[in-house]
């Protein structure tokens, strides 16, 4: 790179005659001239690139240019994505960015709830239409079940369990936490795979008892859920593959620290670079 020659050849020019260092590294000397005054010229973006780089590091080098431009004008600069790709790429930032899949699907033995969904994941306002799924980690030669239910208006995380063993108890305390959040018969819809646990009689009789009304993918149609994939893939990718853990309790550490930082702080280009828990308060506050 000329720029990159010309402030060796700049650095070496005390000690040996500049047009054997020019020679030398191949640079002609207009050219030397040239990169030596921008060299010169104060860097009007200085500020951004700091502030750039702080944001990377707060996150953990899970923002890519388009949020961190976000953030940036939340936070009072202006200058567009592209000048931020830019910037990003000359400081040497990048976006740090999924496991095996955990099958819960046992055939049937229970009820198939019909699909109610059906792929639109569109929700006019909280509480109207929640999805949820089983994500298997495997650490240290120990599992662990994640148990998430998602409200589709901004994904926001209503809440989710955290368990040893795919048990039962696992999705219905899940639900009790998520009831506590809303009235009775609201009719919200809850969609999720055929996965055994959401066949089951307790849990399906959890959904009739508060008013929901269950709503079940088609047989090995991940897309129907897409969603929750999402989701999950965002999480791997965030957290279980951006760091290493010293111990399975290390990383429930992190993970609770991460869904926390996903609720309430990860901000979102489509909630307008809010996170998803103030967008929330905002919709409840409006309605």
């Amino acid at each position: 790179m000329p720029a990159q020659k010309t402030q060796v050849v700049q650095k070496l020019r005390q000690e040996f005659p500049l047009s054997l260092l020019l020679e030398i590294a191949q640079l002609p000397r207009a050219t030397f001239y040239y990169h030596l005054k921008q060299m010169r010229v104060p860097d009007k973006y200085k500020a951004v690139k700091a502030e750039i780089t702080l944001i990377y590091h707060e996150n953990k080098g899970r923002y890519g240019y388009r949020r961190i431009t976000i953030e940036l004008h939340n936070r009072g600069f202006s200058c567009n994505h592209k000048t931020v790709q830019r910037l990003m790429r000359e400081l040497g930032l990048v976006c740090r960015v999924r496991i095996k899949k955990y099958r819960s699907y046992k055939g049937e033995v229970g009820k198939i709830a019909p699909n109610l969904l059906n792929r639109n994941f569109c929700a006019e306002k909280p509480n109207q239409k929640w999805v949820t799924d089983v994500t298997e980690f495997n650490l240290f030669g120990q599992k662990l079940y994640l148990s998430p239910i998602l409200d589709l208006h901004n994904g926001y995380l209503v809440s989710y369990t955290l368990f040893q063993r795919p048990v039962l108890s696992m999705v219905t305390t899940m639900l009790e936490k998520a009831f506590e959040t809303i009235p009775d018969g609201t009719d919200l819809i809850l969609h999720s795979d055929q996965g055994w646990q959401y066949q089951h009689k307790q849990y399906q009789r959890m959904l009739r008892k508060k008013g929901i009304r269950q709503s079940m993918s088609r047989r090995g149609n991940c897309l129907d859920n897409a969603v929750m994939e999402n989701f999950f893939g965002l999480l791997k990718s965030e957290l279980l593959y951006l760091q290493k853990f010293e111990s399975v309790e290390h990383f429930k550490l992190e993970l609770l620290d991460y869904l926390d930082y996903y609720n309430n702080r990860r901000i979102k280009a489509r909630l307008k670079g809010l996170p998803p828990a103030i967008h929330r308060q905002q919709a409840l506050s409006a309605a």
